[in-house]
Formats: C-alpha cells, sequence, structure tokens
C-alpha cells in the first residue's frame, strides 16, 4: 500500500475523530440555546476546549471491568462498535475530480478512501449493520439487567429499521443503474437531484437513519430516565468513549449518505460542478453534511421519545409498506414510463398524503374496544 495512501487514512480517520468530538460542545450549545441555557463557557475561550477536557477526562478515569462480567466481550463491545463505524468512510467520495463513466478515471486522481468501488452503498450497509454486535455484547456482557435490557431492545430496533433503509435507498439504484457512490452523484450532475424524484424514499430513509444513530426520538437502546445508560450502564472511561465515538461517527455517516443519495453529493448549481475545484467540491460535501448533523441535533431537542410499540409499529406497519410501495412505482414508471421520473414525484407524494390520512383517521369504538 502507498504511503500516500497510509497517510490520508489516517489524517482523515483522525479528522473524523476529532470532528465527532468537536460535534459534542456544537450539541451542548444547540441544546443550551434550546433550551434558554449559555452552555459551555468556561473553558477556554467561548467553552471551546471543552473537547479537550471532556477527552482528558475519559482518559484520566480509572479503567474497570466489573468481576462478574465477561471480560473479552465487554472489551471488544465497545470497539466493534466503532470500527463498524469508522470502517463506513472507505467508500465515501470526498471530492474525485473524474467522470466514472470515463474509460479512463482509473488513472485519474480521486478524493476517496478506497477507489472506484462498485458495491459502495452495498459495503456501507454491510458493514454498518455490524454495528448491532457492539450494542448487544455490550449489553450482555455486563451481566446487568438494565445492560441487557438495552441490549434487547436494540437487536429489535436495528435489525427491524435496516428493512425500511435498505428498502428504501433500491428505488435510488434503480434510476441511478449502480451502487456505486461515485455513480450515483454524477448521475445527480446531469439530472435533478434525487430527492427531487424520490421524495419519499428520503424521508423513509432520513427517520430509520435515526433509529439506526439511536438518536431521539428513537434512542431506546440507551433511554437514559428509563435504564440508567442502557447498554453502557456499566461502561466507564475510554470504553464508554468508544461508544460515543462510534454513535456520533454513525451520524456523520448517515449525513454522509443522505448527502450523497438524494443530494447531489458535491454538486450544487452554478457553484460547484463536474469542472469544479476539487477543493470547492469538498466545501459544498462538508457543507451539506454539516446541515444534516445540525438537523439531527435541533430533533433530538425537540421530539420526545416514542415508546417500544410505536417504534416497533412504526416500522413493520407504515415504513416497509411504504417503502415497497415506493420500489413497486420505480420500478412500474422505468419499465413503462421511461424517462418521465417525475410521475415518481407524484406517487411519492400521493403515499405521503395517503399515510398521513390512515394514520390520523379518528379512532372508532366499537362496544368498548378500539378498531
Amino acid at each position: 500500500m502507498p504511503i500516500e495512501t497510509l497517510i490520508t487514512i489516517a489524517v482523515i480517520f483522525g479528522a473524523i475523530q476529532g470532528f465527532a468530538g468537536g460535534l459534542v460542545y456544537v450539541e451542548r450549545k444547540i441544546c443550551a440555546f434550546m433550551q434558554n441555557r449559555i452552555g459551555p463557557n468556561r473553558v477556554g475561550p467561548l467553552g471551546l476546549l471543552q473537547v479537550l477536557a471532556d477527552g482528558m477526562k475519559f482518559m484520566m478515569k480509572e479503567e474497570f471491568v466489573p468481576h462478574y462480567a465477561d471480560k473479552v466481550l465487554f472489551i471488544l463491545a465497545p470497539t466493534i462498535g466503532m470500527i463498524a463505524a469508522m470502517l463506513c468512510f472507505a467508500v465515501v467520495p470526498f471530492g474525485p475530480t473524474g467522470n466514472p463513466n470515463d474509460p479512463a478515471y482509473a488513472d485519474t486522481y480521486q478524493f476517496v478512501m478506497a477507489k472506484n468501488i462498485d458495491i459502495g452503498i452495498l459495503f456501507v450497509f454491510a458493514v454498518s449493520s455490524l454495528n448491532v454486535y457492539g450494542i448487544i455484547l455490550g449489553g450482555w456482557a455486563s451481566n446487568n439487567k438494565y445492560s441487557l435490557i438495552g441490549g434487547l431492545r436494540s437487536s429489535a430496533q436495528i435489525i427491524s429499521y435496516e428493512i425500511p433503509l435498505g428498502l428504501s435507498i433500491l428505488g435510488v439504484v434503480l434510476m441511478t443503474g449502480s451502487l456505486n457512490l461515485e455513480r450515483i452523484i454524477w448521475h445527480q450532475t446531469a439530472h435533478p437531484w434525487n430527492i427531487f424524484y424520490q421524495p419519499l424514499a428520503f424521508l423513509l430513509f432520513m427517520i430509520s437513519a435515526f433509529a439506526e444513530c439511536n438518536r431521539l426520538p428513537f434512542d431506546l437502546p440507551e433511554t437514559e430516565q428509563e435504564l440508567v445508560g442502557g447498554y453502557h450502564t456499566e461502561y466507564n472511561a475510554m470504553k464508554l468513549a468508544f461508544f460515543f465515538i462510534g454513535e456520533y461517527t454513525h451520524m456523520i455517516t448517515s449525513s454522509f449518505l443522505m448527502v450523497i443519495i438524494f443530494f447531489g453529493g458535491w454538486h450544487f448549481p452554478f457553484i460547484a460542478d463536474a469542472d469544479s475545484w476539487v477543493g470547492l467540491k469538498l466545501i459544498v460535501f462538508l457543507t451539506k453534511m454539516f446541515l444534516f448533523i445540525i438537523f439531527f441535533m435541533l430533533v433530538r431537542w425537540t421530539i420526545p421519545r416514542f415508546r417500544f410499540d410505536q417504534l416497533m409499529a412504526l416500522a413493520w406497519k407504515v415504513f416497509i409498506p411504504m417503502a415497497l410501495v415506493n420500489l413497486v412505482a420505480v420500478m412500474f414508471v422505468k419499465e413503462f414510463a421511461g424517462d418521465h421520473l417525475w410521475i415518481l414525484t407524484i406517487v411519492s407524494l400521493a403515499v405521503l398524503v395517503g399515510a398521513g390520512l390512515i394514520t390520523t383517521a379518528p379512532v372508532k369504538k366499537v362496544q368498548g374496544v378500539s378498531v
């Protein structure tokens, strides 16, 4: 492996971990703003050194493993979670300079971790799904009932929401004809962004991503008010920090995927196009990603937590049927309507309106029983 590749990997991985730590500061400030508080302001100017103080706190805490825990799995669990989250960045095209449809593309320089992987989306889903093992092992190995309940909730929640998450992008794959993330971006440079054709798929993907990242209103694996700390109740010091870094890294990955799949990646009309400077593409890409992260944080401090039965019903009774309808609609339009993909926008909006009318319909009672 060339030394340049190793340096690039080290720099990007270090930047991701540092950025994940910085997001803790940003989230504290957003939380304080929404709750009419001040937020971090004591450590350094504007509290900017709070991130360094948090890191030092984690490193200086005493490392211990409960004597009744499975020590090997207890230590392995947070490592799995962080590694799974970091590996997803291996196929994120941060700003390629060549057209993947060009035969000479293989010889052009690309600022991307792994070069032109044709199964990029499949790789991301395969690797990110390993995150559930870290959570389940953490809850099981702790030999604590609160941790175990948190782990069991995770196994149901994350696995369930992987289904609509995967189904929601199949329509985009059919439209672009590729699983390659770079080809999906380039398809959007020649056509309107996928969000205009697939608003329903984007909505399903975004909400499922909240569940996959354990973010409110879907943070049932942790749910501090009910389970103390959920699956990581018994964790402390750097092992707990690994869980936090993995969670924030997963949120960054989800934001990148939404930008790539639905919002044109590094493309922005009249600002960044195929011939633009690679640095400008990277700036546009990171700006879009950061806006999605801010949205993640705003939702956390806006919407209350779902009940677990509501969470599971939403996945199995609402999201999966809607994702299947969207997939069938894409296949039908591609087969019989040719390039008239605007029909998909109408279908998506119709399904959203229909689902809204069904879910908000008044509940009738027959002999005291709700139906």
